[in-house]
C-alpha cells in the first residue's frame, strides 16, 4: 500500500515535459479571426470618399446651377431694358447736338454788339463834317448811311479818313471787313454827298457758321 502512494505521489511530483513537434502552420492561409477586420476600413475609407466627392461635386453643380439662372435673369432685365436704353441714348446724342447749337447761337448773340451801344460810339467819334443818316443792322453786317459836306473831292477824302478811323476802333474790333457798298453820289435835296458804309462781322473761330 505504501509503496502504491509513493509512487503515485512521485508521479505527481514529477515535471510534465512538453513534447515537440514541427510547426506546419501556413499564416497567410489561416482565416482572419480579428474582431474588426482591416477590409473593413478599407472599404469604409473608400466609400467615404467617393460619398464626399459626390457631394462636393453635388454642391459645385447645384452652385453652377445658381449662377447660370442668375445671369440668365440679368440678361432678361439687359433684354427688357435694352430699347428704352438705346432710346434714351438716342436722345441724349440729339440732346447734345440740339445743346451745341443753342450755345453756338447764344455765344454769337452774347459777342453781337447791341445797336444802341454802336450808335453811342458813332457819335462820340464821329467827325464835324459827317452826319449819319440810319444805321441798319442787316443779316450780312452793319450798313452806315452817311451824308458828308464838301465836293465830290472832298468829301471822298472825309469818308474814306473816317472809314479808316472805324477800322482803328477797337469799339468796333467785333467787325473784321469795312467797305464802301457803291460810289459817292449827290444828294440833292440836302446837296451833301451820300455815302455807304458796309462793316461785316468777323468769322467764327473754328467750327461755327458765318452769321
Amino acid at each position: 500500500m505504501l509503496s502504491l502512494l509513493k509512487k503515485k505521489s512521485e508521479a505527481v511530483a514529477a515535471p510534465a515535459v512538453a513534447s515537440w513537434h514541427p510547426n506546419f502552420r501556413n499564416y497567410e492561409k489561416l482565416p482572419d479571426i480579428k474582431v474588426v477586420r482591416t477590409a473593413f476600413f478599407v472599404n469604409g475609407a473608400a466609400i467615404f470618399l467617393t460619398v464626399a466627392l459626390a457631394i462636393f461635386l453635388g454642391f459645385r453643380e447645384w452652385q453652377l446651377r445658381v449662377i447660370n439662372l442668375q445671369v440668365a435673369e440679368e440678361q432678361r432685365k439687359v433684354d427688357r431694358d435694352k430699347p428704352a436704353s438705346d432710346q434714351a441714348v438716342a436722345m441724349f446724342k440729339k440732346f447734345q447736338s440740339e445743346e451745341a447749337r443753342v450755345a453756338e447761337v447764344d455765344d454769337f448773340i452774347k459777342s453781337k454788339p447791341l445797336v444802341s451801344t454802336l450808335w453811342m460810339r458813332l457819335g462820340e467819334t464821329l467827325p464835324p463834317n459827317i452826319a449819319i443818316d440810319n444805321i441798319d443792322l442787316r443779316q450780312d453786317g452793319l450798313a452806315l448811311r452817311l451824308s458828308v459836306r464838301g465836293d465830290a473831292v472832298a468829301a471822298s477824302g472825309y469818308a474814306t479818313q473816317y472809314l479808316e478811323q472805324l477800322k482803328t476802333d477797337k469799339a468796333l474790333s467785333y467787325f473784321g471787313e469795312f467797305a464802301f457798298t457803291g460810289t459817292p453820289t449827290r444828294n440833292p435835296t440836302s446837296g451833301r454827298m451820300a455815302v455807304e458804309f458796309i462793316l461785316r462781322p468777323k468769322p467764327p473761330a473754328t467750327g461755327g457758321k458765318k452769321p
